[in-house]
């Protein structure tokens, strides 16, 4: 590694009512790979918004490989060779790969056509030259998240970036991606000398793959470390300014009568095939029964069954013994279910919509909060949305703010104390903490084992082992839509569960 690529100096960023980042100052040098760590809304993605050109420094400046940037745009950015892999990946699900790919930079056989053919063999060759290959043919919708995730950084490397930055780029993947992921960006940084900086929650990948980490707390640079110096522990508390230590969560109370019952539940995917394939399942009062599987195998089609998102093909569904299969959303929520849906943004929270309104959504109608089910009560519903804000530690300057100006956690949070508000005897919980930093993570298994002792019937879906080991009475391996194995926590580890979750039985 040699001379700094990236120089911030003093850099601030102020929004009306908050300050996203305050007098940041730091260097990242040509082939390393750093990481910045941080709660949500500690400031990591505006200041590399910043960096990319999204943002205009409200004071400071900006250097890119010895240039001080004074034009602030992605045009700009791209120029000077840095690509931005979002979050929420800016793809167009009807385009094909190769398509999403150049888009903005077509190939054109004259002033009307695109070259397609030039296309797709572009797209080959770049995909195999940095391990990233894909089928140009593919359109988004059809594609994984994983090969969605590579779309994205290819997009970058077919723009000539050397310079790449990463929001949160495993908050979707399995662990299968992200080992692949990783091997990918260490070879890019070995072969193709470019410097990556993610920005991540997840320490033991920070440990893993990064040379340095920077530290953010409330907008403010609190440190930047050699990772080789320092410890998960250490990291966690320099982020949330105390320390953590995910002691074991107090279970409390007996297993009640059965809330939700399945049986030979059959569910199609949006292509039609089978997604769920003769699934039998019961979770109790006071139980949390955790599904175990990597994405993509029935997971996301058995919970939306359930929550009526996505009609029953065949078979049995019993909610506090009420027929329930095929019923609509409002129905299921009136046998008393709240969901948590896996993705947030689509099926989770109105991002037009203020916090307010998004935790008052299914009680508009309520006597608590309007006179006859029409007139609102305004003053009832701002206190009730700020106690929620207080009590689920949603970080934002007032209940008026749009939910789409939020951190993915807080977003979360928002949508996890919307549901739990309800006090529901039966929770439906998919991808609790997806994108959401350690700190938070704590709060929200604390959140969800309360509603446990209180005796709610919990089913958790999880991509993360490490949660449905934490959280789960009862774990059920699935694989293709089967269930291949029913375990009490603590008779299996999650090295042996692997196997189950590939379709071996042991």
């Amino acid at each position: 590694m040699s001379d700094d690529i990236i120089k911030l100096i003093g850099i601030t960023k102020r929004f009306p009512g908050v300050l996203a980042n305050d007098n940041i100052s730091l260097s990242i040098k040509k082939g390393e790979i750093y990481a910045i760590v941080g709660e949500n809304g500690a400031g990591k993605s505006t200041l590399m918004k910043t960096m990319y050109g999204l943002h205009k420094p409200t004071e400071g400046e900006v250097w890119i490989k010895g240039e001080k940037i004074e034009d602030f745009s992605p045009a700009t950015a791209i120029k000077n060779g840095i690509g931005m892999v979002h979050q929420h990946f800016m793809l167009l699900p009807s385009f094909t790969i190769a398509e999403n790919i150049v888009l903005g930079k077509e190939l054109k056989k004259n002033a009307i056509f695109m070259d397609g053919e030039k296309i797709r063999e572009d797209v080959k060759t770049l995909s195999k030259e940095y391990g990233l290959e894909v089928d140009p043919d593919i359109k988004i919708v059809d594609a994984s998240v994983g090969v969605q995730q590579r779309v994205e950084i290819l997009k970058t490397l077919y723009r000539g970036a050397d310079i790449l930055i990463l929001d949160e780029p495993t908050a979707v993947l399995t662990p299968q991606e992200t080992r692949e992921l990783f091997e990918v960006i260490k070879k890019l940084v070995k072969e193709k000398e470019m410097t990556v900086i993610i920005i991540t929650h997840k320490l033991n990948e920070v440990m893993e793959i990064s040379d340095r980490v920077g530290v953010m707390r409330a907008g403010k640079l609190i440190g930047v470390e050699e990772t080789k110096n320092i410890d998960e522990r250490q990291l966690a508390e320099m982020m949330v300014g105390r320390e953590v230590l995910f002691e074991t969560l107090k279970r409390d109370g007996n297993f009640g009568e059965k809330l939700i019952e399945i049986s030979d539940l059959w569910v199609k995917d949006n292509r039609g095939f089978d997604a769920v394939k003769g699934i039998q399942l019961k979770v109790r009062a006071g139980e949390i029964l955790g599904i175990a599987g990597i994405e993509g195998n029935g997971q996301s089609e058995l919970i939306e069954a359930l929550a009526g998102l996505r009609p029953v093909e065949k078979g049995n569904v019993t909610i506090s013994g009420k027929a329930a299969a095929n019923l609509d959303p409002k129905a299921i929520r009136n046998l008393g279910v709240a969901h948590i849906p896996e993705d947030r943004l689509i099926t989770g929270v109105s991002m037009k919509a203020s916090i307010e309104d998004n935790l008052l959504m299914g009680k508009q109608h309520s006597e608590a909060f309007s006179k006859k089910g029409i007139h609102l009560m305004h003053s009832k519903i701002n206190q009730y949305a700020k106690t929620l804000i207080e009590k689920f530690d949603i970080r934002t300057a007032s209940e008026e703010v749009k939910v789409g100006a939020l951190s993915g956690g807080n977003m979360q949070k928002v949508v996890i104390a919307r549901e739990f508000s309800f006090d529901t005897p039966i929770l439906l919980v998919s991808q609790p903490t997806r994108g959401v930093d350690i700190g938070a993570i704590e709060f929200i298994h604390n959140q969800i084992m309360e509603k446990r002792n209180q005796g709610c019937a919990i089913l958790l879906v999880s991509a993360e082992l490490d949660e449905i080991f934490r959280l789960s009475d009862t774990i059920v391996s699935i694989y293709e839509g089967e269930i291949t194995g029913t375990f009490k926590n603590g008779e299996i580890n999650k090295q042996d569960i692997g196997y189950y979750m590939t379709g071996n039985r042991k």
